[in-house]
């Protein structure tokens, strides 16, 4: 955006705060009718939020008031959600808190990634804003107010956090290696070494010790799940590519019997 922006002779602010009178005087002096605010990491003050005649606008990824908060793409991949979207809303002191003016549903399928669904988002919020911008001044939104009672909310994600739990189930540990791409990536030791995990399946067929690995096949490595097992099918190695198992295998051999663990 900033790129686009300089290209084009658009003014960039990149305030430090926007609790200082003097970043709050320099937006003041652009008379703006509305502000729009995507995934922006500073808290608007109340004084900002008061300054354009139609307010604050956010774009937000999800269907609020499900999924408040910094993650909401990452953590309705972790929650199983089949449906996602965009929410247009009113901004005011709470996160995330404020009046929907315009929501765009988002089916999620099983082979999204947080970085699939968030393209898809990102479209859907480009489209879902221009309309919203349209349809504001001629009084054709009506302001909904959230429902606090069914609110979830999307916490920051971790680094920690991405490292699998082979006693859960696959359908678990499936879901976290797809919400984890690209960032941070899901991962786990192998032999003392962190390997990351970008891309897997749920496998059918047989069981062991969580964590085992129970065969290898053409398509990728096979590991015990605390139910069920999935299939490791891009891996990749510290300060090494990300590579099909075939080829992550030919550097880092790995046999039936071996173990992917959650500790060094």
């Amino acid at each position: 955006m900033k790129k686009f922006a300089l290209e084009w002779g658009v003014p960039v602010l990149q305030p430090p705060s926007l609790k200082s009178a003097e970043a709050q005087q320099e937006i003041a002096g652009y008379g703006a009718d509305v502000i729009v605010v995507a995934a922006y990491g500073l808290i608007l003050p109340q004084v900002l939020l008061r300054l354009p005649r139609y307010g604050c606008l956010n774009i937000h990824a999800s269907l609020l008031p499900r999924w408040r908060g910094a993650a909401p793409i990452q953590r309705a991949l972790i929650a199983g959600d089949d449906l996602t979207g965009i929410t247009i809303m009113q901004m005011d002191e709470g996160l995330d808190t404020g009046d929907m003016l315009l929501q765009k549903s988002c089916v999620i399928t099983t082979l999204d990634t947080a970085q699939t669904l968030g393209d898809k988002l990102a479209k859907l919020g480009a489209d879902a804003i221009v309309e919203t911008l349209r349809l504001l001044p001629q009084g054709e939104l009506m302001a909904v107010p959230q429902n606090d009672a069914e609110a979830t909310y999307a916490v920051k994600i971790t680094k920690a956090e991405a490292l699998i739990n082979w006693s859960e189930n696959s359908m678990q540990i499936m879901r976290a290696v797809r919400a984890y791409n690209p960032f941070p990536v899901a991962y786990s030791f192998f032999n003392s070494v962190p390997v990351k995990i970008w891309q897997a399946s749920i496998c059918q067929g047989p069981e062991g010790e969580a964590g085992t690995v129970l065969e290898i096949d053409q398509n990728g490595i096979v590991v015990a799940c605390g139910q069920g097992a999935v299939r490791l099918e891009v891996l990749q190695r510290q300060n090494a590519k990300a590579l099909p198992a075939e080829q992550f295998m030919r550097g880092f051999p790995v046999y039936p019997g071996d173990c992917f663990t959650s500790h060094i």
